[in-house]
């Protein structure tokens, strides 16, 4: 992405239903190019695996890379990180650049099928409610991301860190 491509505005971003992992996978792209342009200062990503996520594509490395400023912070809760670490190196290697600015939490309180798969910010959210269809809503509804912040927040709340930037051995 170059800095002469036009800004989308923040109506550009989905509103409503989709379905499919093309489409899931596109939100996530776009929320994310969204979010740097528009330096939106808090992301929290949900998911057992992340294993449906592009993180590892080389744009949304990019968006990533041009959101991460000083003031910003990223949360991001899963079950488990091993897919990540396995299948998503660009993502593995923004998250060791900006350690300071990602928090990576642990939660295995629920069912797979049940863990709360989506995005949150303060301007916008991203809940898929089918993970074997890729479905789900986005919106900017306030009481739609108050609503949406509740239930990650009880996850966060039940979960413990995880996902370390660096291993550190004797």
């Amino acid at each position: 992405m170059s800095n002469e491509e036009p800004q989308l505005p923040l109506s550009a971003l989905p509103v409503g239903r989709f379905a499919g992992r093309q489409a899931f996978q596109q939100i996530v792209r776009d929320a994310l190019a969204h979010a740097a342009r528009e330096g939106w200062r808090e992301l929290v990503f949900s998911d057992a695996t992340f294993t449906d996520w592009p993180l590892h594509e080389r744009a949304v490395a990019q968006a990533l890379q041009d959101w991460s400023k000083t003031g910003r912070h990223f949360t991001m809760v899963a079950m488990r990180y091993d897919e990540v670490l396995r299948d998503q190196a660009r993502f593995v290697a923004w998250r060791k650049t900006w350690s300071h600015i990602i928090e990576c939490r642990l939660s295995r309180q629920t069912d797979a099928l049940d863990f709360p798969s989506g995005i949150w910010s303060p301007h916008w959210c991203m809940q898929r409610l089918d993970l074997a269809r890729s479905t789900g809503i986005c919106g900017r509804e306030p009481e739609r991301l108050v609503q949406w912040r509740e239930v990650l927040d009880e996850v966060l709340r039940q979960s413990q860190p995880g996902f370390p930037a660096s291993v550190l051995g004797l």
